[in-house]
């Protein structure tokens, strides 16, 4: 990435020109009005806190009444049991030093130490956050029980023949069928801890590090798709929430955290080919597309990743990195098909083998809505704000782009376009999370298997006034450290 200076004009509190309680025209449209606005965003946290509720009492009276929702904790698969661990007060003192200081370094840091700290914090609080369950329970044996990848790394030894095998045992009834993770997802997610055992780092143990230090990189990949695409003010400002995103609730231990990543650096280097922000734009578009091809086949659900790529093209406002991009995400797919891995033959498998279990037996008319609770919890009421703002700029956005005043390049003269974009990338990943909702082929655990999706939201918290930035951290973490340690949220 090219290292010129982006002028900053942010005060020592990162709040902006002028005094900190200032209004910002790059981040606030709404500064007409911006008591009315702020009003909204405390209606729409009110109403994450609602649909919570409602999910958590409605949920309850049908789990206890038939229990079809098969979760035992809903609307989140947990169980009550409160608890603490050595990962309690790393947790709580990664929380009150983001909160206190996050916000005046994120806007101090030189930009490559801005994303240095971003990623050592956001592994330091998933980390912690995994140890409040103890380093056994919450580390080392997260993805060596009976569902997860580790337990079929034997049956991995011959790989071009487990593959062209693979989608013979996906099917409950089927001899030797995959447990329910191997089943439930393409076999690059298994690969990627088979290679692990591969060279040496076998167990449950450094399967762990892997996902959580590779997942926490996401916050890199995002901050840097969202200052190319809508300035490094914006990025600074959505770093703290960021690195404590409620999240890591779920991301520390889930292989659900490295999809996020790899779909995430994905979308970052479409970005920097598209805006042109690399030595070597094709090069990156290639590294993109070969991500993307990664993505879907890590995971079936993660196609829908396009319309998070197909926004940064629109920013852009250029096509330029569609040839090399699709290049290098024909890659992947050719390779295992090659290999005898055929996609959508698993694909229609998986459906098969979804409805013969809970999948079948969950009732649609609950989760398709209570799934959305899940997400408020995962991404926090700062992320809910942040969407309704994003929503609000949608049409004036929408009405730029026509004109091309959307388009990033260095010294905007429209005062609003980097909130704009921002607003855009924000709800391209909602229409994916949206999509993947009404497809019914995510009824709960939603909280962890979003997580590509609602890393996306996070930065939304940006379009929120800066001095109110520690209290939104503090309304999205405090939930999120009560979850964890309240809630046995292992599989």
């Amino acid at each position: 990435m090219k290292t010129e200076h982006t002028p900053r004009t942010e005060t020592a509190e990162g709040t902006g020109p002028g005094r900190p309680d200032a209004p910002d025209p790059r981040t606030d449209p709404e500064g007409a009005d911006r008591g009315r606005a702020r009003r909204l965003d405390l209606i729409a946290a009110a109403a994450g806190v609602l649909l919570v509720t409602a999910a958590i009492l409605i949920g309850h009276a049908v789990q206890n009444r038939n229990g079809t929702l098969r979760a035992q904790w809903p609307p989140l698969l947990a169980s009550w049991d409160p608890h603490l661990g050595p990962g309690t007060p790393a947790a709580l003192t990664t929380a009150v030093l983001v909160v206190a200081y996050g916000p005046p370094l994120a806007g101090r840091l030189p930009w490559r130490g801005l994303l240095a700290a971003a990623w050592a914090g956001s592994t330091a609080w998933v980390f912690s956050m995994a140890l409040i369950d103890g380093w056994y329970r919450g580390v080392e044996r997260r993805l060596t029980t009976k569902h997860e990848y580790l337990r079929v790394i034997d049956r991995f030894e011959d790989i071009p023949a487990t593959l062209r095998d693979f989608t013979n045992h996906i099917v409950i009834g089927e001899p030797g069928n995959w447990p329910a993770h191997v089943a439930g997802h393409p076999p690059g997610a298994t690969l990627t801890f088979v290679w692990l055992d591969r060279i040496g780092l076998g167990g449950g143990a450094w399967a762990a590090v892997w996902c959580v230090v590779v997942g926490s990189s996401a916050v890199l990949a995002a901050l840097i798709t969202v200052r190319v695409l809508a300035g490094e003010h914006l990025a600074r400002r959505a770093a703290p929430f960021l690195v404590l995103a409620p999240a890591a609730v779920w991301a520390g231990v889930s292989a659900d955290g490295y999809f996020a990543a790899v779909a995430a650096w994905s979308v970052a280097l479409l970005a920097l080919a598209a805006t042109r922000r690399v030595r070597f734009p094709a090069a990156a578009a290639v590294g993109g597309g070969l991500l993307f091809g990664w993505t879907c086949y890590l995971s079936y659900g993660l196609g829908l990743m396009a319309a998070v790529l197909i926004m940064v093209l629109v920013l852009a406002r250029t096509a330029r990195p569609v040839v090399p991009f699709l290049l290098g995400a024909l890659v992947v797919p050719a390779a295992f098909t090659l290999a005898g891995f055929h996609w959508w033959t698993a694909y229609h498998l998986l459906v098969e083998r979804y409805y013969q279990g809970a999948g079948g037996i969950r009732p649609y008319a609950y989760w398709v809505w209570a799934n959305l609770a899940c997400a408020v919890l995962a991404s926090g009421l700062a992320a809910v704000a942040g969407v309704r703002r994003s929503a609000s700029y949608a049409p004036g956005a929408v009405r730029a782009l026509r004109t091309g005043d959307t388009a990033p390049r260095t010294g905007d003269t429209a005062p609003h376009a980097p909130t704009q974009r921002l607003a855009l990338l924000v709800l391209a990943a909602l229409v994916a999370l949206l999509a993947a909702d009404l497809s019914g082929m995510s009824k709960a655990e939603t909280e962890r298997i979003w997580q590509p999706f609602l890393l996306w939201l996070l930065p939304a918290a940006a379009l929120l006034p800066a001095r109110t930035a520690r209290y939104w951290l503090v309304a999205s973490v405090v939930p999120a450290l009560l979850i964890n340690h309240l809630l046995w949220t292992g599989w």
